[in-house]
């Protein structure tokens, strides 16, 4: 048995090598027997912009600002912003991941802004607050935590734990500017001034420790392979260097930013990635134009990858990869000719069936079903991946589509690459491997 994967729209050499050893790793691990090849597309059929994004209107992104900029929120009652009133909370905590991504600093505005005054719903414990008695020549314990910030290694060493994880999720290379970006704020250094006692400065050594994170995964965008168990190791690493307690999120900061995650349209966040999706180093959008005009040549590189081993191959397209293939097989099926060994399709994240109901996948005239000769198809999606969609319901009645979701907890654009880290792929691509009865 076989294993061909087709990467997915974007992917350059350097990210397929990264995403290709991780998923044959994986893959290996569970059939060991196995052989695991790649399909790598991206050089030669990608897409590239010829006039350098000139056709783009005014979305260069500014060097001088890291991050997004957005408003100071407004402090709503602590009634309306209890954790309890939040209906899901693996939903709100991606929520607040998504708003921590797109402004990695929100959670220090906060507490700049706010700080910990009593009479709020945060009041500090009897003895807690600022009595404006401090001794001479004691530093604040904002300070020393901020002081802990400053220290922090911007490349951690091989030995320490933080070091690999950041490498092995794709944020190593955004962690230095992040850091610095978050240590040289006036967000931090204000949030930093308000926290006087003990309890105060361990919520902003959270705060801090997720904005860090947060500004990591802005840098690495698409090309994070972090799930979000990982993520949170980052922020617990990093919270307990600065003294805090990263069991939970800091009730302060975490009140507001909850309430007010559920709150964001989906547009500031389209636009904060709008740039980057257009005129970055990672030309999504455009290689799935270009596919849609020129994509014969790439289906006939596929068919001759595909047949240059004889015998059963299970075929694994990510994203544009997964159009590609379903278009190849649909029109090879359709013509009686289907593809030599091609016994079981995985799609993941891919945009098929929406393209499908478009009436604009290639394969098929708009509500068309399968042809006969199409192999069985197990397609895996995740809510949170806003290019991923459902094909069951698109294909009604088909017993060779099986939709699987699975809830990374990232919010988009990490979760259309966290799927490759989550056990629960590959368990479910053995099952179906065992169901299509493939040895």
């Amino acid at each position: 048995m076989r294993f061909l994967f087709v990467h997915g729209t974007g992917v350059r050499r350097e990210r397929h090598d990264t995403l290709f050893a991780l998923v044959r790793k994986r893959l290996t691990a569970r059939f060991p027997g196995a052989a695991v090849d790649s399909c790598y597309w991206g050089d030669r059929f990608g897409a590239t912009l010829g006039a350098g994004g000139r056709s783009v209107p005014g979305l260069r992104p500014r060097p001088e600002a890291p991050y997004p900029e957005a408003p100071y929120p407004e402090t709503p009652h602590p009634d309306a912003l209890h954790p309890g009133l939040l209906a899901d909370p693996v939903e709100a905590e991606t929520a607040e991941w998504a708003l921590l991504v797109a402004d990695p600093l929100c959670e220090l505005r906060v507490l700049a802004e706010t700080g910990w005054e009593p009479g709020l719903g945060w009041d500090t414990e009897p003895g807690d607050g600022d009595d404006g008695f401090a001794m001479p020549g004691v530093r604040a314990a904002g300070d020393r935590v901020l002081a802990l910030l400053d220290g922090l290694p911007a490349r951690p060493a091989e030995d320490d734990e933080l070091g690999p994880l950041l490498r092995d999720t794709g944020l190593a290379e955004g962690y230095p500017s992040a850091l610095e970006a978050t240590a040289r704020s006036a967000e931090a250094r204000r949030a930093g001034e308000r926290a006087v006692e003990e309890p105060q400065a361990r919520e902003l050594a959270t705060a801090l420790a997720r904005a860090v994170t947060a500004g990591a995964l802005a840098a690495a965008g698409a090309e994070a392979y972090c799930t979000s168990a990982e993520r949170d190791r980052v922020v617990e690493l990093l919270t307990n260097r600065l003294g805090g307690d990263a069991r939970v999120p800091g009730a302060r900061a975490a009140a507001v930013l909850g309430r007010l995650a559920l709150r964001v349209t989906t547009q500031p966040l389209l636009n904060a990635w709008r740039g980057s999706l257009t005129v970055g180093a990672t030309p999504a959008l455009g290689d799935i134009l270009r596919y849609q005009a020129r994509g014969r040549d790439l289906r006939a590189f596929l068919h001759a990858e595909i047949a240059a081993v004889p015998g059963p191959v299970v075929l694994v397209g990510h994203s544009l990869g997964g159009i590609a293939l379903v278009d190849l097989l649909a029109l090879a099926a359709a013509r009686g000719e289907p593809v030599p060994g091609a016994d079981l399709l995985v799609t993941v994240g891919s945009q098929a069936p929406f393209l499908h109901e478009l009436g604009a996948l290639t394969a098929l005239a708009p509500g068309a079903k399968l042809p006969y000769g199409f192999p069985r198809w197990l397609n895996v999606y995740d809510r949170q991946d806003v290019l991923s969609y459902l094909a069951g319901p698109v294909f009604p009645g088909d017993t060779r589509v099986t939709d699987h979701e699975i809830t990374s907890r990232q919010p988009f654009p990490a979760c259309h690459s966290a799927y490759w880290k989550q056990d629960s792929l590959y368990e479910r691509i053995e099952q179906a491997v065992a169901e299509a009865e493939i040895g």
